[in-house]
């Protein structure tokens, strides 16, 4: 009699561990997941800083997307997911209030608040976290004042880094 029952609970334990062991993987899965989105979101914040470091002094496009990608380090970030937007103090909603001519010396954005973003968009590696979430478009934003106005080659630009 005592051996029927020990081999019953024995069967009962791998039917609960059969039943718990997705929902289990699902939570753990997920939660490696939520750390991706949010190294994500640090990391094109932080390339956005980066980037918006090199506008003050350098408004060369290519110089700006070079350092935002070059900090955009595992999201796959390139220099179309990257841009820039310079306001004036006057209009800090208008995007491009601060008209910045190729080359122009009359034209440098000094003064003016460069706005540079960085935006991804982040899937989901476990299958129902990814079906139930889809794909989620992150953005990294930063804003800084420009100190120095150049343009390169016409104007040449102060060392950065």
């Amino acid at each position: 009699m005592r051996r029927v029952k020990r081999d019953r609970s024995r069967g009962q334990a791998m039917v609960e561990f059969a039943l718990i062991i997705p929902i289990f993987l699902l939570v753990v899965f997920g939660i490696l997941d939520l750390g991706r989105a949010v190294y994500t979101y640090h990391t094109l914040n932080n390339a956005a800083r980066e980037g918006a470091r090199v506008a003050i002094t350098d408004q060369t496009p290519t110089s700006i997307q070079s350092r935002a990608v070059e900090r955009a380090v595992g999201v796959g970030a390139t220099a179309a997911d990257v841009t820039v937007d310079y306001r004036t103090a006057e209009a800090p909603d208008v995007p491009d209030s601060c008209a910045v001519r190729v080359g122009d010396p009359a034209e440098t954005p000094v003064t003016c608040t460069v706005i540079v973003r960085v935006s991804n968009q982040f899937t989901a590696v476990t299958p129902i976290v990814g079906a139930i979430l889809g794909v989620i478009n992150l953005q990294g934003e930063s804003s800084m004042v420009v100190q120095f106005g150049c343009w390169e080659p016409t104007i040449p630009c102060p060392a950065t880094d």
